[in-house]
């Protein structure tokens, strides 16, 4: 399959007014992209065979923009037309034809299917450790609800999810609010799922991101992404690194078995504790630790600020779960990216 050769600019390329230091630019200067283009290079779209294919790099740089400024496709691609900034990150000549929607859709998933994408993110980690911006003061835990754009089922909860996938008949004694309904359609999104909204009335549907935040630099080193209904602490092992040392996380990521691991691991456990039926307040001295580890975890919230406000990650855009993985990873990327020229910046 032949490859076009989009890095190649023209005289009037040569005229036109260069990056005067903008993001972008600065990005450009400081990621390694020839390691990217490296593991990239095994990618093979057999869809556009006998045609000239876009370079990976390009495509995957593009699919960076994507996340940076949260647009859909159709807006990737009009982006791409309209602005040279955006041509000459992504390295398209001037009057280089851009990739269609299409094209970035099919390249997106030929990533996801060939499982790169956490290689690529794991990639950038290292770049970052070598430019020493990883301070492993600490990691902070939390995690994220990211409702999906597909439709709702019609009616019933999580149950009704779980039980149009096996094609099942309901529990007799299961809850009227999770009772299957097995002539409603089956849904959208097969993967996605219900969980209660924190703190407010009504539900979401849709994913949960949660993350690994080193302290101190703000940069996302470890994410996973599962349906809505997964419990924070279920994947927070997952989430440390072990070179840290400390964790912080809320009271929602609190177990005994963990605190002693951590322990032994030469970690500090900084979770929060909270109340149970044995102990309806805590006692003075927890109250305070509660109140310093939340001081010191409050950092992680600005992050999901960014992700969600300034990089449009308020919704999952595609179905699946490995669709919606893809899409949280390369926004983690875009963002580390975005993260490092800030902690460079002088």
């Amino acid at each position: 399959m032949s490859v076009r050769r989009d890095g190649q600019f023209s005289f009037v390329d040569a005229l036109m007014p260069q990056g005067g230091g903008g993001r972008l630019d600065r990005v450009s200067g400081l990621v390694k992209w020839y390691r990217f283009e490296k593991l990239l290079s095994r990618l093979r779209d057999e869809a556009g065979a006998g045609r000239p294919a876009y370079a990976p790099l390009v495509m995957f740089k593009a699919l960076l923009l994507q996340s940076l400024y949260g647009l859909s496709d159709m807006e990737l691609e009009e982006a791409l037309l309209d602005r040279l900034s955006f041509k000459r990150f992504v390295g398209l000549a001037l009057d280089a034809q851009v990739p269609d929607h299409s094209t970035l859709c099919r390249y997106r998933n030929l990533l996801v299917d060939a499982g790169l994408l956490d290689k690529l993110f794991a990639e950038l980690d290292k770049q970052l450790d070598a430019a020493g911006l990883i301070l492993r003061r600490g990691t902070m835990l939390d995690a994220t609800v990211i409702e999906t754009t597909a439709a709702r089922p019609p009616r019933g909860g999580n149950a009704q999810l779980e039980a149009a996938g096996r094609g099942d008949t309901p529990a007799p004694d299961t809850q009227a609010t999770d009772t299957p309904d097995l002539a409603a359609p089956r849904p959208s999104d097969p993967d996605a799922r219900f969980t209660r909204r924190k703190g407010t009335a009504g539900s979401a549907y849709g994913y949960k991101a949660h993350v690994g935040v080193d302290q101190g630099s703000g940069l996302i080193r470890r994410v996973i992404t599962t349906p809505a209904n997964v419990n924070d602490t279920v994947v927070a092992d997952d989430l440390i690194c072990g070179d840290e040392r400390a964790v912080l996380a809320d009271s929602a990521y609190h177990t005994h078995a963990r605190e002693r691991a951590l322990r032994q691991h030469g970690i500090k456990p900084r979770l929060m504790r909270r109340a149970n039926k044995h102990q309806r307040s805590l006692p003075p001295r927890l109250a305070k630790l509660n109140r310093l580890i939340g001081r010191r975890r409050a950092a992680v919230e600005t992050t999901f600020a960014t992700l969600k406000r300034r990089m449009g990650l308020g919704v999952i855009r595609y179905r699946g779960l490995a669709k919606a993985k893809a899409q949280v990873l390369i926004a983690t990327m875009a963002f580390n990216m975005c993260r490092w020229v800030t902690l460079t910046a002088t």
